[in-house]
């Protein structure tokens, strides 16, 4: 499960769990984050500071004055046997987006990129299950797989200084919603009212690494309507 581990600073490791970004690799390594926060949350008898995952890999920051390395290695090798079965919150979260052309600002060039029809990149994208590979770039942001292949286009080569807040876009296989307004070079395809991030609440996030996610059509008027109302 974990290939290597390797010590980056004077109190952080970095676990590797392969080359490849993978819905199974991923899997392992948010088996792995839940029971080590876990462990974390209860008594943390080894002091570790914090658990950080990402498509493949997983930081695991600890508290260097303890001088205890020795032990957090012991406990990160039993890990594999640890945590066979166990398993993370697969809840289907449903997000309303709108792809009308004020919010969807590249579908019309994902279109041309693609050679498909914009109705029918909607329609895929609709129909498409996310999975939450991990949180990152910015409090709250998902990275969410799998688009079809034939929808798969590049960054912009030119990023926008300035995505509006909740917009959701796409590359590669991969997409995004942004919590908040932010630089960023994704290909716009829509927006949600939904807020996906509150820094007052005790469990910020709205999304969670193996979280899965369904997009819901709304039109322009049940946009604006949900965003007055949240």
């Amino acid at each position: 499960m974990i290939k290597n581990i390797n010590q980056i600073s004077e109190q952080a490791f970095l676990l590797d769990f392969g080359g490849e970004i993978t819905k199974e690799i991923n899997q392992n390594v948010i088996n792995v984050f839940y029971y080590v926060y876990e462990q974390i949350r209860k008594d943390n008898f080894l002091d570790l500071k914090n658990c950080v995952p990402s498509y493949n890999k997983l930081l695991l920051q600890f508290n260097p004055v303890k001088k205890n390395k020795n032990e957090i290695i012991n406990f990160i090798n039993a890990i594999e046997v640890a945590t066979i079965g166990l398993q993370t919150d697969h809840k289907e979260i449903e997000i309303p987006i709108c792809y009308d052309e004020e919010f969807a600002l590249d579908l019309h060039d994902v279109s041309m990129k693609t050679n498909i029809d914009e109705n029918m990149i909607i329609k895929s994208h609709l129909s498409t299950i996310f999975f939450v590979y991990m949180i990152g770039f910015m409090p709250g942001l998902p990275f969410m797989g799998d688009l079809q292949s034939n929808l798969s286009v590049s960054r912009l080569i030119t990023p926008r200084v300035c995505v509006p807040s909740q917009s959701v876009g796409v590359v590669e296989k991969f997409c995004v919603i942004y919590p908040n307004e932010s630089p960023g070079g994704w290909n716009i395809i829509g927006r949600t009212p939904i807020r996906l991030f509150f820094k007052n609440k005790k469990n910020p996030s709205l999304l969670k690494p193996g979280s899965n996610v369904k997009f819901r059509l709304i039109s322009k008027k049940e946009f604006f309507e949900l965003e007055r109302d949240i």
